[in-house]
Order: structure tokens, then sequence, then C-alpha cells
């Protein structure tokens, strides 16, 4: 597999750092006002939708028509770090660094929803650590990415159990240090997603997940937003990339033997394990998309940031005008008619 890519060397401190001095360096040439971008930056995240076959496929240097660079990254706080200092131009990320992106006042739009997450993100306790309910993680650590939906997750499943989160000792750890802390018994239990998540299965026990809580009326999913100014100056890179985006859930939805094949490959595991991940999420067609994002998807944004405000992760939240500004369905909508 042929790829442009970055490894992400450069630390969330590092982009941050240039986040709040106002670096403005950003990789590609959208940063030349009033010009066509020669190279498109995406930071991605392992998540399992049709981001992965696109990168299985090659499809984003063979048909966005420009130079790309993909940066991988550990979660959605370090995606909306690169987006503040310029340093990615489209970016991966869950419901609630989305929210907090918008609440924080990143110049970004919600474009695409990657899926909606179900058993795919779990909340899992050791077996030796006494955990059989919510209850029972009264006293205990539990480790998740801060700002994530599966932070997000597992706070609401606290609250809807009538839990008081600080009798929990919920730990800010990121997904390549969760499985070190649970093997050395750091931690009791976590709310994380796979591969991660696999792993701890072996020798734990599923507590709840993100499939229940939805059932339960918190959703969460995974989105692909964009750097406002970049969609403005190249909406026409931004609908070849959502061209790639439904032409990939075309085939998960439709042949899901090559799917899981494609998927497994990028990620590194079984054909089976991809499999059964692909189950744990709902993926959507162009007119899922159009309904998602033009009637109900800013609302589940502005919960989120609600909830991130009661939970003192950010000081306040806008109003759900400024969510509704925020998302967009036009990019998906020029994508269905030029299919």
């Amino acid at each position: 597999m042929k790829k442009s890519r970055i490894i992400a060397g450069i630390t969330a401190a590092v982009i941050a750092l240039s986040a709040f001095t106002g670096c403005e360096n950003n990789t590609s040439a959208s940063s030349n006002e009033g010009s066509k971008a020669s190279t498109v930056t995406i930071g991605t995240l392992d998540l399992v939708n049709g981001d992965l076959i696109a990168q299985y496929e090659n499809w984003y240097e063979t048909e966005l028509g420009v130079d790309v660079k993909i940066v991988k990254f550990d979660s959605g706080k370090d995606i909306n770090s690169a987006l503040a200092s310029g340093s990615i131009d489209i970016g991966q990320e869950g419901t609630s660094p989305a929210a907090l992106a918008i609440a924080s006042g990143i110049d970004i739009e919600v474009f695409w929803i990657g899926d909606i997450i179900g058993a795919a993100e779990t909340l899992v306790a050791k077996n030796d650590s006494g955990i059989t309910t919510l209850k029972d993680l009264e006293g205990k650590k539990v480790a998740t990415p801060f700002a994530s939906t599966a932070h997000y997750s597992l706070l609401n499943a606290l609250k809807l159990e009538g839990i008081d989160a600080s009798k929990v000792e919920i730990i800010d750890m990121q997904t390549d240090k969760i499985n070190a802390a649970w093997q050395t018994g750091d931690i009791d239990a976590a709310y994380v997603w796979y591969p991660v998540l696999g792993e701890l299965l072996k020798d734990g026990t599923p507590i709840t997940d993100s499939k229940q809580l939805a059932d339960k009326g918190v959703l969460t999913g995974d989105t692909n937003v964009v750097s406002k100014k970049f969609a403005e100056e190249n909406p026409e890179i931004v609908t070849k990339f959502v061209k790639l985006q439904l032409k990939a859930n075309d085939i998960i939805l439709n042949d899901s033997e090559k799917a899981a094949e494609e998927i497994a490959s990028v990620l590194e595991i079984s054909k089976e394990d991809a499999a059964e991940q692909i189950t744990q999420f709902t993926y959507l067609t162009a007119d899922e998309q159009i309904d998602y994002l033009d009637k109900s998807f800013a609302a589940t944004l502005k919960d989120t940031a609600d909830f991130l405000v009661e939970q003192k992760s950010i000081t306040e939240a806008p109003d759900i005008s400024e969510f509704e500004s925020r998302v967009t369905s036009e990019f998906v909508k020029a994508a269905a008619a030029e299919n």
C-alpha cells in the first residue's frame, strides 16, 4: 500500500502550543489567501468506517486531484489541536470532540458522519476487579481518553444510574497507554474502542456499551470535520472526499466480506475481528446522511456540549444556532448528485 503518510511524530503538546500561539503554518496551500490547495492534509484515527477502505484503496492519493498527506492521531482531542493550529485540513473525530471544537471556537464544519457507534465502544472491567455493575465502579480506577465519545458515554452511563462521578477515579488516558496500564494492574476498567478493546476483552467483562446507551437516548458517532477556510476555498476537494466515503460505505453495506478484508489489512487484525467490529456500527447512505445532518445532528452536538459543561470539561456551550451553522449537508448533496 503506497501512502503519502506523515507518522504522527508531532506531539499533541507541540500542536496545542502552536494553536494557542496563533500559528498558521498549514502544510497545505490553503494557507495562501484566495488560492486553491495543492496539498490536502488529512488527520485520521483507527476508526472502523469507510476511511480505512479509502486508505486501503489509495483513493485519497489517486482521486482527490491534489497531493495528499495522511497524519494518524490517537484521539479527537489531538485532531482538534491540529485543526486549531492549521496543521491539518480535514480531520476525523467523534461527536464529543466535534462538540468541544465548536464550543471552543475552532473554525470547523461537520460535513460527514462516518458511523453511529454501537458496541464498538464498551466499558470493560478486569475479571479480577470485582466489578460486575456500574455501581461497582465506585472507588475504582477507570481509564478513558478525555473529551472522546467514550468519555462522554462513560459519564452518561454513570448519570443514568444515579452514580456520582466524583466517587469514581476516572483517568484521562490515551488508547495506546490503556492496554499497558491494564496489564500492570494500574486500572480496574476502561471505556474504550477497538483495537484496544479487543485486547481488554481477553480477560475482561463488558459492563455496558454505546449501543445500550444509544437505546436510552445517548447518541454518539464519528464524524469528519473540515477547516471552514479550507472548505470555502476548496469545495471540490471536500466534495470528492465525500464521494470516496460514499463509495466506501457502499462496500461496507453491500460487500461485507471485501470490507472486512480491507479494514483488517489496514488495522493489521484478522478478517474475523474486522467483520465482527463492522457489525458494531451503523453506516449511513447518502439520504440518511443528509437527513441526520439537516435535522438532528446539530442538536446532538449541542446536547453533547451542554453535558461537557455540566461535567466542567468546558466552561460554556454556545447557542444551538452556532452548532447549526457548523453542520452542513452541502458536500453530501453535491457528491450524491455527481454519483
